[in-house]
């Protein structure tokens, strides 16, 4: 049986990486991406605004860059004005409704709203966040992270589940008391 002792120490131990997750204070989200990597954008419907340098891409949209996949109801992108006729680059990328940005096999978040900015490789995203990392869960109203690093920030509210990892040969069981 686990000790009333254990169980404080434990929670002691766990307070303060939640407390500064709670603070805004940056944490490794692991969310890591190349942001000078091309995109690809496919979706149901593309329309193009050559005056102002913007496209809107409507309808299950998909938005691939080196391993990272952004998915959403519609997103849209601006570009940088080009110099001497050439082609601009982008600016940002604002994915907008049901959004899912992936990482990795075991890297996800989830919102309302994310803006990608290219150049700075920072993407924030808003509404209902949901960060996961293998079994383990962040929730808040705001996650910005910086694709180079993987460092971010989670803020609003921040709640944070995290799974001890198992020893190994304790057959995926992780705490309780040792048998005799």
């Amino acid at each position: 049986m686990i000790s009333f002792r254990a169980v404080l120490v434990g929670l002691c131990l766990a307070v303060p990486a939640t407390a500064l997750a709670a603070q805004g204070t940056q944490v490794d989200m692991g969310m890591k991406a190349n942001p000078s990597a091309p995109v690809e954008v496919t979706s149901d419907q593309l329309q193009v605004n050559q005056k102002d340098g913007t496209a809107l891409f409507t309808g299950n949209v998909i938005a691939t860059q080196d391993q990272m996949k952004l998915t959403a109801d519609k997103v849209h992108v601006d570009y940088v004005k080009g110099e001497n006729g050439q082609k601009g680059k982008i600016k940002t990328i604002h994915a907008m409704g049901n959004v899912v940005m992936v990482t990795s096999p075991t890297e996800a978040a989830k919102g309302a709203d994310a803006v990608y900015t290219l150049e700075s490789g920072h993407v924030v995203m808003t509404g209902n966040v949901l960060l996961t990392q293998g079994q383990n869960v962040m929730s808040g109203t705001r996650l910005v992270v910086n694709l180079h690093t993987g460092l971010g920030t989670m803020t609003g509210r921040v709640k944070t589940t995290l799974l001890p990892q198992t020893a190994p040969g304790s057959g995926g069981k992780s705490g309780g008391a040792a048998k005799k």
